[in-house]
């Protein structure tokens, strides 16, 4: 069975992850940590099918979490490997927890350093502050760390030297989907704020939003940073990338349910912006269909919308080959990160199933949705 076949054989929607493609990218990935020494770990707010977690963990160091649940998940999905965690603030219930399964608990603040000090410290864990070195080149300010008022990391006049007692990294992560020249741009302003704390450090995290396995990501100037910093500082790197790691390794299938006409030709799909890709809305991104157009690109045109009662839930306009008719299946590319991390069940709508597929193994079904889905999580 081709690729394409099934697709079509497949309930619909559906995330389909393709391990091949997967596994080109961890490779591109491992070759960075094998000709520079750094560490990489997969960041799991970005791409969290644990299904995968077994490969992945054959080429990289471990996970990185964003809470108590993502911790939870690397450590029982990718035993034996690292675990990271950072978050702006945590709870002491949460500390107990993360205290017995990460290897590395990363602060926002020294009050909660101060705070949570010796019981991680007691655990034997691997301390750090997350620094905001005032830098970042991310144009939407909802996604950037370093705008002004932004509660994440601590900035140069708010450090405290005098608390470094047992802290033995600093973390920065200021990008988003960018190349490794807006790294090299960064660093200067990490070294003219905190330069003189690296030295006394054991590891820098360089963060997350390298898109290191994008066709045309410069990769020698990234092993270029790294090198710097290491050789420099003394310090191990740390890279933390999720997108890097399933960027344009999955894809989301569709079904036209219905057509409309308000001034131009609208499908109405069984897969919803708000719902299943978010971030179509909130980054906002126009995801390729394989076969479609940007609209007077082919000569039939449509807006695709999902089936919420969410007026802007509207995916974009493609231009086709053919009309659309009810039942037409229509792939996303790129819907492996982020996507099914962040979907929800807004209206009832179904949650997508989850999928993998290879040449060599083909297309194997992961896990469905249903109805005891959405209510379990209202009650």
């Amino acid at each position: 069975m081709t690729m394409a076949e099934a697709f079509a054989a497949i309930p619909s929607p559906c995330y389909i992850v393709d391990e091949d493609a997967l596994k080109r990218n961890l490779e591109t990935l491992a070759a960075v940590k094998k000709r520079t020494g750094c560490k990489i770990l997969l960041a799991q707010k970005a791409f969290s099918m644990f299904a995968v977690y077994p490969l992945i963990g054959e080429y990289l160091d471990g996970t990185t979490a964003s809470g108590l649940y993502e911790a939870r998940l690397g450590y029982e999905e990718m035993p034996g490997k690292e675990v990271h965690v950072f978050r702006p603030a945590y709870t002491a219930d949460e500390m107990q927890e993360l205290v017995k399964i990460c290897g590395h608990i990363i602060f926002n603040s020294f009050r909660q350093w101060q705070a949570y000090r010796e019981e991680a410290l007691k655990a034997g864990i691997s301390c750090g502050i997350r620094i905001n070195p005032l830098y970042a080149e991310v144009e939407q300010e909802i996604y950037n760390p370093c705008t002004k008022g932004s509660r994440l990391g601590v900035t140069p006049d708010q450090f405290r030297e005098d608390m470094l007692e047992g802290i033995e990294g600093l973390h920065f992560h200021t990008l988003c989907e960018q190349d490794s020249d807006t790294l090299e741009r960064t660093l200067p302003y990490v070294e003219k704020y905190f330069g003189s704390y690296l030295s006394k450090m054991k590891w820098l995290n360089m963060g997350g939003g390298h898109h290191i396995t994008r066709p045309g990501y410069d990769i020698s100037k990234l092993e270029s940073c790294i090198k710097r910093m290491q050789d420099r500082y003394g310090v191990g790197i740390y890279l933390e990338p999720g997108e890097a790691v399933a960027l344009n390794a999955g894809y989301l299938t569709s079904r036209v349910l219905d057509l409309v006409e308000n001034g131009m030709e609208i499908a109405i799909l069984d897969a919803s912006a708000a719902c299943h890709m978010p971030d179509v809305l909130e980054m906002p991104y126009r995801p390729n269909i394989i076969g479609a157009g940007q609209p007077g690109e082919k000569p039939y045109l449509y807006r695709l919308g999902g089936p919420t009662c969410l007026a802007g839930d509207v995916i974009g306009d493609y231009s086709f080959d053919k009309p659309l008719q009810p039942g037409d299946l229509l792939v996303f590319c790129d819907m492996a990160i982020y996507s099914f991390c962040k979907n929800n069940t807004f209206n009832g709508v179904p949650l997508p199933g989850l999928a993998l597929w290879s040449k060599e193994k083909g297309l194997h079904m992961i896990k469905s949705f249903g109805y005891e889905d959405f209510k379990g999580r209202l009650g």
